[in-house]
């Protein structure tokens, strides 16, 4: 057998690894063969999703120098190529892992790619018995970096053994662990929500802490649930070194290994007389546990201002508000200790400024990029305008309230609801739309209702459990609200947030689940509410970007009442914050802000950008109307919203978008029909369109009608009258097209119209229909083509009943 009939598979194994391993590389920590870089996007179409095979990427070998230290890339390639073929993909993975070296080769040798330039070429040749060991590689990308043996020691330093991080968790511990050895003080690390910001943070500490360049490090959060799920998830290899400081005795039970509760609790550090057990190393605590009443500030002022060395500080752009700016008061003590910002969302207004305090990022990682890689789950928009939210609503000369107020009278619009007018109706048809799109889905899919404040996320609680009384009348548990006042709700988040719990489904909320809640499976996302923050509006969506495909969990919904999803619209979602905030001679660095608001970047609509503010109240005034039943309310329009192959929203029609984005590739409908009938494969031509950003399943739901891709596309795009699949199965057999077959094959045929009436033309174009009933019930895949004379003959058939089906009506 020659080297050019060999497949590439072939010559990875018999020319490339040997050559990879001969020059030192362990096969155990430094080659990975077929190396996951991206996941492959996840792409919604109607009800379902499916993963674009298209967008996944894998490297043929990445080497490591040591686990998890990437440095270099081959790309491999059958004989028939040129040995540099695969450079462009190795380059392409080179720079999603962040190193300089790349190789290709197709079994002869190598062209091997050097952008540190040490010296001062970039491509060469290499015979495959001159593939560079790793210590060369090492020494060539030390002195690119300019690193010191110092710096080079801690960035040397092994990662914990858990699970496999994932390229751009390595690319921002990597960078961090680089900056902090390098002597930055401050460093910003911003990760979409759901990309793993706490394991990065934990990987981050443990090379610090193992490396000897950190060793007293304290860990600082906003919420006591992100404590306790850091603990017993993600920091669970530091036990016995960490504890937990909490000034009120609150400790955290453990789980083993199965998620199991145990009998053993982390550690407290903070004993019943308030002293601090200072002999562990690493520490984790609330902002407002150590820093609100003067005994609690006590607590870290038993620490000296040089005890810790490092401190993280997660979701720090909350730490940026007036109300929880605790975790600066501790920084300011705690000084000379390097200090890490981890935020999904950085905080940027005229007034306040992450950057301001900790500087570039070190690493960005967005909600957009996460979604392209196949890393979060994407999202279809229903959005929902009301009617007296869109038009508005006057009372009546005189008209007053349920309580017996005289409503003032002017035109109260979608900006007033819930906030200075409740209309009763009102929040019973949210319920009823909540309950629908549940019905139509799962009800069983956790939904988080996001209300405008506490007494409407108290409503909605009662309104969705009136609209669902078949389930709540045994199962009080179905809805509740969860709330910062609500005792018993904050309870049920725990069981909310744990995918085995069935109860609660539904929770209502103002602000207590906008951050922080690790609410795996939440497919449903409900906006009621006037969100005028970009920052509370991109933590709201990530409460659904998590991915748990073993659970069933790889896309969620937004059913937005309020056109808060216009926000998609403005360039600073998901872009770069920009820093506007310019702090003059003496102004603290971060001081109080006033209310949060988006600034619209020039050009925005102004429909995009909600700056309403809290309407003023006059003493006199009751906070709020209430209106009952009198007042109806009903939907006005509803339009359902995808991303397209772009990773933008559609926001016209689907039936336009669908005509236009056809219409890009096949100007005429003579064009379409050459394209679809000079087609091997028609499902390869079907998933071509679909990468392009067509949406043939919801196109489908949205016409109402079971028709053929085909027929579908002509309808929309051609304004063609359409046949149904059972309508063109009925024509081909109307013309009695294969008299000329044996019995056999006749029946085959035969079957092959039911399926395709049934299922469509791609599963009568799958190598397995012949294996699956009824057609399996005439005899072996051998035998049925066999009855053709042979494969050749049987997809001659086949080409001529697709041929027929799609053939024109007069013919």
């Amino acid at each position: 057998m020659t080297k050019k009939s060999l497949s590439e598979s072939d010559i990875c194994d018999k020319f490339i690894r040997p050559a990879i391993e001969a020059a030192g590389w362990s096969g155990m920590e430094q080659i990975y063969r077929e190396y996951a870089l991206r996941a492959g996007r996840v792409v919604v179409r109607g009800h379902k999703a499916k993963r674009d095979v298209s967008t996944v990427l894998r490297a043929d070998y990445a080497l490591f120098y040591k686990t998890n230290i990437p440095l270099a890339v081959v790309e491999a390639k059958d004989n028939n190529h040129a040995m540099g073929a695969g450079m462009p993909q190795a380059i392409k993975y080179a720079e999603l892992l962040e190193v300089p070296f790349s190789f290709s080769s197709n079994g002869d040798g190598f062209v091997f790619r050097d952008a540190t330039l040490v010296d001062g070429v970039l491509e060469r040749n290499l015979a495959l018995e001159e593939f560079p060991s790793p210590e060369q590689l090492w020494s060539r990308f030390c002195v690119w970096k300019g690193w010191s043996d110092d710096v080079r020691k801690v960035t040397e330093s092994d990662y914990a053994p858990s699970k496999t991080p994932r390229y751009y968790q390595l690319n921002a511990i990597n960078r961090t662990v680089e900056a902090i050895a390098r002597g930055q003080k401050r460093a910003l690390l911003v990760m979409a929500t759901g990309t793993g910001k706490t394991y990065t943070a934990f990987q981050i500490i443990w090379r610090l802490w193992k490396s000897g360049a950190r060793k007293r490090i304290l860990f600082l959060a906003d919420r006591n649930i992100l404590i306790d799920q850091t603990m017993v998830n993600d920091f669970r290899p530091f036990k016995g070194a960490m504890a937990k400081l909490s000034p009120h005795g609150k400790g955290v039970e453990m789980v083993d290994a199965q998620g199991r509760p145990g009998v053993e609790e982390i550690d407290l550090a903070v004993s019943s007389s308030k002293q601090v057990n200072k002999s562990y190393e690493i520490y984790l605590s609330l902002y407002q546990a150590v820093s609100g009443t003067e005994e609690e500030r006590n607590i870290y002022k038993q620490f000296s201002p040089d005890f810790f060395d490092l401190i993280v500080v997660d979701e720090c752009h909350r730490g940026s508000a007036a109300e929880n700016s605790a975790w600066r008061e501790i920084l300011d003590y705690f000084r000379s200790a390097t200090q890490i910002g981890l935020t999904a969302t950085p905080k940027e207004t005229a007034d306040v400024s992450n950057y301001e305090y900790f500087g570039e990022p070190v690493y960005t990682y967005s909600l957009r990029q996460g979604i392209e890689d196949g890393y979060l789950a994407p999202y279809k928009v229903i959005r929902v305008d009301l009617d007296r939210d869109t038009f508005g609503w006057r009372p009546a000369a005189g008209m007053t309230d349920k309580h017996g107020n005289v409503i003032e009278d002017r035109v109260y619009t979608g900006a007033d609801m819930n906030r200075k007018l409740v209309l009763e109706r009102r929040d019973e048809v949210v319920a009823a739309r909540i309950t629908e799109y549940l019905k139509a889905t799962n009800r069983y899919h956790k939904t988080i209702v996001f209300c405008q404040d506490i007494d409407h996320a108290a409503r909605m609680r009662q309104a969705l459990s009136n609209a669902n009384a078949d389930i709540c009348s045994t199962q009080p548990q179905y809805v509740v609200q969860i709330t910062g006042d609500n005792t018993e709700g904050k309870r049920a988040l725990d069981y909310f947030i744990d995918p085995e719990k069935t109860y609660p489904v539904i929770a209502t909320t103002s602000k207590l689940m906008s951050t922080g809640v690790d609410a795996q499976t939440c497919k449903l996302i409900v906006l009621d509410q006037n969100i005028r923050s970009m920052t509370l509006f991109k933590q709201i969506i990530g409460r659904g970007t998590r991915l748990r495909e073993d659970l069933g969990k790889s896309w969620f919904t937004i059913l937005d009442f309020k056109r808060a999803t216009e926000l998609f619209a403005d360039p600073a979602f998901d872009g770069d914050p920009v820093q506007i905030y310019e702090p003059r001679e003496g102004d603290p660095v971060d001081p109080p802000e006033p209310p949060d608001t988006v600034t619209a970047a020039p050009g925005t609509p102004p429909s995009a950008v909600d700056l309403t503010g809290p309407a003023e109240v006059n003493a006199d005034e009751p906070r709020r109307y209430v209106v009952g039943g009198m007042v109806t309310v009903a939907v006005a329009r509803e339009r359902v919203q995808y991303l397209n192959a772009d990773g933008k929203l559609v926001t016209e029609s689907l039936r336009d978008y669908t005509r236009i984005n056809l219409k890009k590739s096949y100007e005429s409908l003579d064009q379409f029909l050459q394209a679809w009938n000079g087609a091997e494969r028609k499902a390869a031509l079907i998933e071509e369109l679909e990468r392009q950003g067509v949406f043939l399943d919801a196109l489908a739901e949205e016409v109402g009608k079971d028709l053929d891709p085909f027929d579908l596309l002509l309808h929309v795009a051609y304004d063609q009258t359409p046949l149904t699949r059972r309508e063109r199965a009925r024509r081909v057999r109307q013309r009695k097209v294969f008299d000329k077959y044996g019995p056999v094959a006749r029946k085959v045929l035969d079957a092959l119209l039911d399926k395709y009436a049934d299922e469509g033309i791609a599963t009568i174009e799958s190598n397995e229909v012949l294996r699956v009933q009824p057609l399996s019930t005439l005899g072996s895949p051998v035998e049925l083509i066999r009855s053709f004379g042979g494969r050749p003959q049987y997809l001659e058939a086949l080409s001529t009943l697709e041929r027929e089906l799609y053939a024109p009506a007069q013919a």
